[in-house]
């Protein structure tokens, strides 16, 4: 089956006991026992909840893979994951992750004894250079957040093989419909279920997906043993989420590279990073990789005081944390999704004051358009300065 075939017909489609279109919210945290010897599938909903497992098998398919795991954030999913790990151990991590990613690896993993090493894991020699005698694995989110820098998977993942180490990948961006990390050689796959797969911004959750099944049993143990579970009426918002998925990105994907291609062309603008423009130094890795782009992409505007003009403009677009979702969101990486990576480490990563994320949705492309025109003009009229002196556009 195709991807939206699958996302709709592919696991716990109907409710096998009473043939309900919608799998029911089983809003129980306990269930009851025959007989003691003979103890049912669920017992505690801790360690299991029909609606959460019915979420869990679905996401595993469209992975690809053979557990399915939901939290309760996408954090929990992410810091599960890191459980993995024991001190003394070693991880490589790309350096263009998540602002919550840093911050819980700096600030939490490292007081547990493990070891981490930021790298540009767009250069694979550097992924390799930096593997050391007690590396045990490698983390990686590609396209990056927020400057979607793209690295090539299964060149990691080769890399990864010949030390015997364990690939982790966020692929909140593109999702399974995009991309699938575990064909790729990942042994885990990781989302931020809030944005795309949710959509509506409606709901908090993580996903996670293991390759096989040795390695999800041991994900299960951590998350059983840490309960930082989904409920049940949040998995069922997730699962409605997931079966209009393609039909919203393929939608929010076309807007976003219409939006990235007039941005390109913009004065107001010095920078537009968006994988889908071919002047995108990771354009060729993500074509190979992904069968498209997504609906995110970043944009510079010079300073601090421009973007925050434009954010005191726009009209369509909501001003807020978030991305994935029908609504057109703008966000201020240096203040709300990387607020936590200190200002050095934003510079380093090309986190500018003057970056603004876009994540499309299902407006009108021409609307978003008009909207942002007005905005991006009346930087003009206000002659606010760029702090930068020279553009360029990627």
């Amino acid at each position: 089956m195709n991807f939206a075939t699958k996302a709709l017909h592919g696991v716990s489609c109907f409710d096998p006991v009473t043939g309900a279109s919608s799998v029911p919210i089983y809003q129980a945290s306990t269930f009851h026992q025959a007989d003691l010897d003979a103890p049912g599938l669920y017992d505690y909903a801790r360690s299991g909840n029909p609606t959460r497992h019915a979420l869990e098998e679905a996401i595993a398919v469209l992975e690809g893979g053979t557990r399915g795991f939901a939290f309760a954030s996408g954090m929990a999913a992410i810091s599960s994951v890191f459980m993995l790990f024991s001190a003394g151990d070693h991880i490589v991590v790309a350096e263009d992750v998540y602002g919550g990613t840093f911050r819980f690896l700096t600030q939490v993993l490292s007081r547990m004894g493990i070891e981490v090493t930021f790298v540009d894991t767009t250069c694979t020699h550097a992924v390799e250079n930096a593997i050391k005698p007690g590396t045990k694995g490698i983390y990686l989110e590609t396209p990056s957040n927020p400057t979607l820098k793209v690295t090539d998977l299964a060149a990691v993942c080769r890399i990864a093989k010949k030390h015997d180490l364990l690939v982790m990948v966020d692929n909140t961006f593109m999702t399974p419909y995009y991309q699938k990390p575990l064909e790729l050689g990942a042994d885990v796959v990781i989302h931020s279920a809030t944005k795309f797969i949710g959509g509506h911004s409606d709901v908090i959750a993580g996903l996670a997906v293991t390759k096989d099944e040795a390695l999800g049993k041991q994900l299960y143990f951590i998350q059983n043993g840490m309960g930082a579970i989904l409920g049940a009426q949040d998995s069922w918002l997730v699962m409605r989420g997931l079966k209009t998925l393609k039909a919203r990105l393929d939608v929010s994907s076309r807007s976003a590279e219409t939006i990235a291609q007039w941005l390109s062309q913009h004065p107001a603008v010095s920078r537009v990073y968006y994988t889908g423009l071919c002047t995108h130094a990771g354009h060729d890795v993500q074509t190979s990789q992904a069968s498209g782009h997504g609906a995110v992409l970043s944009f510079d505007v010079g300073s601090r005081e421009r973007a925050k003009a434009v954010f005191d403009r726009v009209k369509l677009p909501i001003v807020a944390v978030s991305l994935g979702a029908v609504e057109t969101i703008l966000s201020y990486p240096a203040a709300m999704s990387h607020a936590a990576m200190p200002p050095e480490e934003r510079k380093k990563r090309g986190i500018t004051d003057g970056l603004i994320r876009l994540s499309a949705g299902l407006e009108d492309t021409e609307d978003l358009l008009q909207d942002l025109a007005q905005a991006l003009d009346s930087l003009h009229e206000l002659r606010i300065p760029d702090d930068k002196k020279t553009f360029s556009r990627v």
